[in-house]
């Protein structure tokens, strides 16, 4: 049975650290700091990246690459992909309902280009309203009677 007279610590805890309370301690003096320094004193802590003075990692490493800021991504779309297709007139919105383009996430907003493959045979007349086109697409599309928009 439990009483006030028998009551100990839980079990699983563990004491406290008491620094500075004598050198019979273990712990007094310098209070397990060693001696001077940086690290001994108050707020003395050293960022994980401090190399001691030695030139940085991120210093020694060359720079690498160029990321053009102005760079447009465009939403893909192979003229091949329309040939096998009932319908002849397409804009963004169709294609997207079709599903031959993303219409969400991340690529959802971007611009669509129609590109053409320099071995695909294309041989339906078709009218795109697009952003963009290669100029083999242009070429194919209206060799063969179609038309090419650009919106």
């Amino acid at each position: 049975m439990l009483t006030l007279s028998n009551l100990g610590k839980p079990a699983g805890r563990k004491n406290k650290k008491r620094l500075g309370k004598g050198e019979g301690s273990g712990t007094g003096k310098q209070s397990g700091r060693g001696h001077k320094g940086r690290k001994a004193r108050a707020g003395g802590t050293v960022p994980s990246w401090f190399e001691g003075g030695q030139m940085p990692i991120q210093r020694r490493l060359p720079k690498r690459g160029f990321k053009n800021i102005f760079r447009v991504s465009y939403r893909i779309l192979n003229i091949s992909s329309l040939q096998d297709r009932e319908e002849t007139v397409f804009d963004i919105q169709i294609l997207e309902q079709i599903g031959l383009i993303p219409s969400s996430g991340q690529k959802g907003s971007f611009p669509v280009k129609v590109l053409a493959a320099t071995n695909v045979e294309f041989t339906k007349a078709v009218q795109i309203k697009v952003n963009a086109f290669s100029k083999r697409a242009i070429e194919l599309i209206e060799k063969n009677g179609g038309k090419a928009e650009v919106e």
